[in-house]
């Protein structure tokens, strides 16, 4: 499944905060992101109307499934290549914020090959 980079980024998000602080609003968002609020409803609904989270009658958001699925794997390699890039001696805050660019672009291939390396050293 493909969707833009700006809804796996949300999706993301919504998967950190939601570990972080347990409920998860739109505000909390806007706040992570440094975004306004009118953009993040613009995108809330864009996402609730593809399946992907679902927001109940107090506005705290819920990763569906297939939201969910999204988010663990960006997440995931979010955290690889982030390790990748500190083990080579990048600072962590310059491997975050370079990782949060490589994770969606990566292709799947080399993605698997990068964990498969450090799952092997690991051992």
């Amino acid at each position: 499944m493909q969707i833009k980079e700006s809804a796996e980024n949300y999706l993301e998000t919504i998967l950190v905060l939601k570990e972080q602080l347990g409920q998860v609003r739109s505000i909390d968002l806007a706040n992570e992101l440094g975004f306004t609020k009118p953009s993040v409803s613009v995108a809330m609904k864009k996402l609730r109307e593809n399946g992907y989270i679902q927001v109940d009658e107090n506005g705290y958001i819920t990763l569906k499934k297939a939201g969910y699925e999204i988010a663990s794997q960006i997440y995931d390699r979010h955290k690889t290549i982030t390790s990748l890039l500190i083990s080579a001696g990048v600072n962590a805050k310059t491997a975050s914020e370079d990782a949060c660019r490589i994770e969606h672009v990566i292709s799947n291939e080399s993605y698997q090959c990068i964990k498969n390396y450090f799952a092997k050293k690991e051992s």
